[in-house]
């Protein structure tokens, strides 16, 4: 079963790992350091708009961070 914290620790993972900082990956999606903050200590989630966005930031396809797929670095694998 997946659960929010499977979610919440790929996400984490791809954040940390992307090559564009915090900073620049809220800018570039229009929310503040906070609401990232908040998205990588689990107090909250990002919409589906917010997420499927910061995954083309990151360059993670959505279905890794969401658990269907796994993910090698250059394209999914199921």
């Amino acid at each position: 079963m997946i659960t929010s914290k499977d979610i919440r620790k790929r996400l984490i993972e791809e954040i940390d790992n992307a090559s564009i900082t915090n900073a620049e990956i809220c800018r570039r999606l229009g929310i503040t350091t906070g609401a990232l903050a908040q998205y990588k200590s689990g107090r909250s989630m990002p919409s589906l708009e917010t997420l499927a966005n910061l995954c083309k930031i990151i360059d993670v396809p959505p279905s890794y961070i969401m658990c269907y797929e796994d993910f090698d670095g250059n394209r999914p694998t199921v």
